[in-house]
Order: C-alpha cells, then structure tokens, then sequence
C-alpha cells in the first residue's frame, strides 16, 4: 500500500484560500490537517480589518466553502457589498472554520518551521516521491503528511523600504518610527497619527487605502499632513483605470487619490527611491540620495515578498524574479499585468519539481502584487482535484 494513502495532506495557513483548500479536501474525501500560527483562523486578515476590499462578497467566497456553509444554514452576504476584512473574517471565514467538517481538523498556534521528506533531503532522488512529508512545528513537534499545500500567505514578511531591495541605511534602527502596511489610521492608531506628518512610501493598493485615511484625518485633526514618496516618475499606475476600472471600487480608490494629490492635500515625491533613513528627535529625516524629506512617522507600503526558508530541504523551482513558480511568471508579472488580466491558471503552473507541493494563494505570487482572491480559490480547486487524481477538473473553469 502506498505510504501515503493513510496520511493526511497538510495545508499551512487557515486564511481565506488555506480554508478553501480545506473544503475542497472535504468534498473530495481526502484526509487534511490545518496548521495555522495565530490563534485563530484568518490572523492576517484581522490585522488589516478595517480595510475594506475593492471586490464585492460574490467574488470573495470559494465555492466548495459556500456549498458547506450552506448545508449548515449559513446566511450569505449581500454579494454585491464590499466586505471589510473584519467582516470576511467575522461572516465567512470564522463561520467556515467553525464547520463541524473543518474544526477537528484545524490546529492554532501550530507554526511551522520546516518541510522535508522522512529521512530524504534535497539531494536524494531514490525514493522521494513515495516518501512522506515531514512538517515540523515551532515546538518540535513532527508531522507526516502525503502532500502539502502552502497556503500561508506573505504578511509577516514585507519587503523593505530600501530602493535596491535591501534595508535603507539607517532603515532597521529607525524602526520605531515606521508602520508595516495598512495601519488602522482613522480608528485604532490614530494617536500615533493624528496632528503629525507622516510618509507614506510604495505605490501599490495598500499605500493608495493609508494615503486616502490620512487624508481624511488631515481634515479632522488640525495639523496632520501627507507626504507621498514613490519611485517612478509618475503616479498613473496608481491610479488606474478610474471610471474605467474593471473593478469600480479599486478605480473610485484611484480617482480620490489623484484628486487630493492635485488639491495639494498629498504631497507627491515622484522619482524617490529611499537610500537612507535618520532618526532626528520626535521624527526621521528620509533621503534618496539627492533630496530629503522629514516625517514623525512612516508607513511602509513596499508589499511583501514570500518566505521560503523553511522550505529549504524542498526541490522548489523558483522564479528568479518574483519568487513564484517559473511557469506562473510570466502570467503574474507586474511590468506586464494588473489584478485583472491575469488569466486563470492552475496545477500546472503551480507545479514544483518536489512532488505534491504547492504554494497558492497570495505566496504563489511571490512579490508580483496582482493576486485576487478568486484567483486562489481556483488554485485552491485545482490543486486539490490533482490530488485526488481528477486531472480533467484541473483545467481552469
């Protein structure tokens, strides 16, 4: 009997694509397990709760999750309403998680430090594909798995400010002056805001959601101002399509933007790539080299980029730009797509030389940012169908 058959396969991370993975496991009979490092499902979302997302509910709910929670008398969402991620957390994915088919099989606080194979590393090719998994936890706990689907996001490792994609001098002793991405500016940290000037430096969809509440605490609090520093020589890209957007809500984001940049609300520095960061009393003076801005506060909307240390002992076939698959590149990459043309893709642009290991999600990307959550869902579907040996249903749908 195959050793794997026994084994359950193991899903890192129990974010909104973690969990839908895990519902298409449960529709497909496949043994799973769940590990996730916080102590609760969705940890990452809930850190940027009050963000609301520019894709309606319709385009938020994976489907095998949908089918589960309706089985258990789960009252959909409006689908046409934007979800903040307090709400996609608190009205779907807590509900999903708590289902009597996932709970038993979800663990929290089980962080996952390394994935091998039983008594086989990286270099051994005799043996490796009937081999188990073996996932280790930050408390030395061992676990085998017949596959492992790596769903455990980019969110707790951003990219640095540094224009050259190493920390900016200064960068790392100036670090009580800077916010990672998407700080609850207009609710819980806006003390730290309030009255004070602040930089924003990145150029994505999180730099675009912190610039528009800073602005709007300018006009509540007496005092606040904005800077905005961006490497490119132009702001266009930010903005988007407008009116035009495929998705109305990211284009609304985009005109606001632009029109408190061309009122003067935003102070815009275009061609700005920080070289060095230096702590100066209440504040930081930031430099690029040429010019120099200060601030009492940073915010560094610079996106993030996936961790793959812990998978080191794994034969990954990596992208040597964006971190993601070499096959997935050039679908995901940024210099050529946004969020809406990247097309649909699956198993076979997620595959790794390691057999039955998958990264999907927002980690699938690597840095590129042009990840939607539908996207992951369809990974998530057609990954586990290659599991289950479905290879008709892995094509894209």
């Amino acid at each position: 009997m195959d050793v794997r058959a026994d084994l359950p396969v193991v899903v890192i991370g129990a974010g909104p694509v973690g969990l839908a993975a895990a519902a298409h496991l449960h529709e497909r009979n496949l043994p799973f397990a769940v590990l996730e490092a916080g102590d609760k499902p969705a940890a990452a979302v809930r850190q940027w709760g009050h963000v609301l997302l520019f894709s309606p509910w319709r385009d938020n709910i994976d489907g095998a999750a949908r089918r589960l929670l309706t089985g258990e008398g789960w009252a959909e969402p409006d689908p046409d309403v934007l979800p903040s991620g307090a709400r996609l957390a608190a009205d779907y994915l807590q509900p999903l998680a708590d289902l009597p088919a996932l709970k038993p099989h979800v663990r929290y606080g089980a962080r996952v430090t390394a994935v091998t194979r039983l008594g086989v590393d990286r270099v051994r090719t005799a043996g490796r594909e009937a081999t188990p998994f073996l996932v280790r936890l930050a408390g030395g706990e061992d676990l085998l798995a017949r596959a492992v689907i790596d769903a455990s996001g980019t969110w707790e490792t951003p990219n640095v400010m540094g224009a050259s994609g190493i920390p900016a001098h200064g960068e790392t002793a100036a670090g009580r002056f800077i916010e990672q991405a998407l700080p609850d500016v207009l609710g819980a940290d806006r003390d730290r805001f309030a009255g004070r000037r602040t930089l924003v430096v990145g150029a994505g969809h999180s730099a675009a959601n912190t610039l528009l509440a800073l602005a709007d605490l300018a006009v509540r609090a007496p005092g606040t101002s904005v800077v905005w520093a961006i490497r490119s020589a132009s702001p266009t890209r930010t903005y988007g399509g407008g009116a035009a957007d495929a998705l109305p809500a990211r284009g609304a984001i985009g005109s606001r933007l632009r029109e408190h940049v061309e009122s003067g609300a935003i102070e815009l520095l275009t061609g700005f790539g920080v070289d060095a960061v230096s702590p100066s009393g209440d504040g930081v003076a930031v430099s690029d080299g040429t010019r120099t801005v200060t601030a009492n506060r940073i915010v560094a909307a610079t996106g993030f980029r996936p961790e793959h240390g812990f998978l080191a002992e794994l034969r990954l076939d990596l992208d040597p730009v964006l971190g993601s698959t070499r096959a997935l590149a050039p679908l995901i990459d940024p210099n050529e797509h946004s969020c809406g043309t990247v097309p649909p893709h699956g198993v076979d642009e997620l595959a790794h030389p390691e057999p039955n290991f998958y990264a999907i999600g927002v980690k699938s990307y690597g840095r590129a940012p042009t990840f939607l959550m539908a996207t992951g869902y369809e990974q998530a579907r057609s990954v586990v169908a290659a599991l289950a040996g479905d290879w008709a249903a892995t094509r894209p749908t």
